[in-house]
């Protein structure tokens, strides 16, 4: 029997390493990372917000689809980020791949998880 798709989620996270610590320190040039990291996965922004966690930041961009959150800790050149989404017409993996180049990240890892919903 055919499993029928109720919900198509991908959630694409990972971490990135020897990042620019001056962006990783940096809440209005992480803010514009998220902005365009939603545009280049074809997602629809809704909302912004960021805290400030000195010497960090911790950040969530609210898509129609899900989310986009990027967390940092500069003395280590260190960030996690997460983008998840629902629906067929995002590129998770696209905005998460901006995301690396724009924190000049030198190594990162990424791993993919289906958040589908199937019905048998």
């Amino acid at each position: 029997m055919l499993a029928l798709k109720k919900v198509i989620g991908k959630h694409v996270y990972g971490e990135a390493y020897q990042c620019d610590p001056d962006i990783l320190s940096d809440e209005k040039i992480l803010e514009k990372i998220v902005r365009d990291a939603a545009r280049e996965g074809n997602l629809t922004l809704l909302d912004v917000r960021y805290w400030k966690i000195n010497p960090g930041v911790s950040i969530v961009g609210i898509i129609l689809e899900s989310h986009i959150s990027i967390h940092t800790w500069p003395e280590y050149g260190f960030a996690t980020i997460d983008v998840y989404t629902c629906g067929s017409s995002a590129d998770p993996v696209k905005a998460f791949k901006y995301i690396i180049k724009e924190l000049k990240a030198k190594k990162y890892s990424m791993k993919i998880s289906s958040r589908d919903y199937e019905e048998m």
